[in-house]
């Protein structure tokens, strides 16, 4: 029945010219800033769980872009894990990509497409089997994005690697040279195809630390950086320690946060990096709002945690009750 719902709600937008003609206003870099209509654009969203997942469940459809749409969010990730592309296959994969960006431009809302893997590209050890990759997949990966999704301006942002770790030297070594490197191949695929989406570049220690980026940024134009500054990275207070590790970039770059939030030691599925509270919510808000930093927070989903509710009838977690509140409170600035 989703299928069919969604092939006719496809074929009325096509009816109604929804094509490349009627897409997004193109996001850009300038200085520190993100750029929508030759103005300073901050991003602020939710991230999806896996497409494949949502779709298996019935849920990749337009409730669910409706839903987070009423939240707020100008902005959505796609987490693509190495493991559900290989086994949907390409074709099948892109198909739902397709799905998604249509319905998320349905809501204009942007888009980014994150290579969902954890752990150390150069050595390709990872942290679970889900995120197993190659270095060669991972290329690929980024090239058929790079051409399938040229000249679209709602999939805004190609997160290249979700979070790089050699988790404390068991998935062997990796200098920031060697990760520099990785990185400016895959900007170097992506701009060779004419794609204009701009590339998200992450750091260490699982996407938080962006201390090399003082003394050897990435050596390409036009794109952004990431952290993921869950709450137990660092002892509070916070916000000295976020501007050493990652704050101090939103000076000279574009900063999002693509993975932000918390959970009470109660919760389903609450883990170390996430055990928080309320006051974690307000201090990253503040310090967001003080920089104009984007950020989009983790996960529109029941059964993935941090959790911004608890079921499919979207009953809020504390977790959500938050970030929802932040969203509206935000989204007309």
């Amino acid at each position: 029945m989703k299928n069919i719902v969604l092939l006719i709600f496809t074929f009325l937008q096509s009816l109604s010219g929804f094509s490349q003609s009627s897409d997004l206003p193109q996001v850009s870099v300038k200085a520190n800033e993100f750029i929508v209509n030759n103005k300073p654009f901050v991003m602020r969203g939710l991230n999806t769980s896996d497409p494949e997942k949502l779709s298996n469940q019935g849920h990749w459809d337009l409730a669910y872009f409706e839903a987070m749409k009423s939240w707020g969010a100008n902005v959505v990730r796609f987490p693509v894990h190495p493991a559900a592309w290989r086994r949907v296959g390409k074709e099948k994969y892109l198909k739902l990509l397709d799905e998604g960006v249509l319905l998320a431009r349905s809501q204009k809302m942007y888009v980014i497409i994150d290579w969902h893997s954890i752990g150390n590209l150069r050595t390709e050890m990872y942290q679970a089997e889900g995120y197993e990759t190659t270095q060669k997949e991972t290329f690929e990966f980024w090239r058929t994005m790079a051409k399938h999704f040229k000249g679209n301006n709602t999939v805004a942002f190609f997160e290249i690697f979700n979070e790089p770790t050699t988790y404390n030297g068991e998935l062997g070594t990796c200098s920031w040279q060697d990760w520099k490197r990785l990185n400016e191949e895959i900007i170097g695929i992506i701009r060779a195809h004419g794609n204009t989406a701009i590339p998200l570049v992450a750091g260490f220690n699982w996407a938080y630390d962006l201390t090399e980026i003082a003394s050897e940024p990435i050596n390409a134009e036009g794109i952004g950086y990431v952290s993921h500054p869950y709450p137990q990275k660092r002892p509070k207070p916070w916000e000295e320690k976020w501007t050493k590790d990652w704050g101090f970039v939103k000076e000279k770059y574009p900063l999002i946060l693509t993975e932000i939030g918390f959970a009470g030691a109660e919760e389903k599925g609450a883990h170390v990096p996430v055990i928080s509270d309320e006051s974690y919510g307000e201090a990253i808000m503040k310090y967001c709002d003080t920089k104009n930093i984007s950020w989009v927070v983790w996960v529109f989903d029941p059964s993935w945690a941090p959790s911004l509710f608890s079921n499919w009838n979207y009953d809020l977690t504390r977790h959500g009750v938050f970030f929802k509140k932040a969203l509206m409170e935000r989204k007309d600035k």
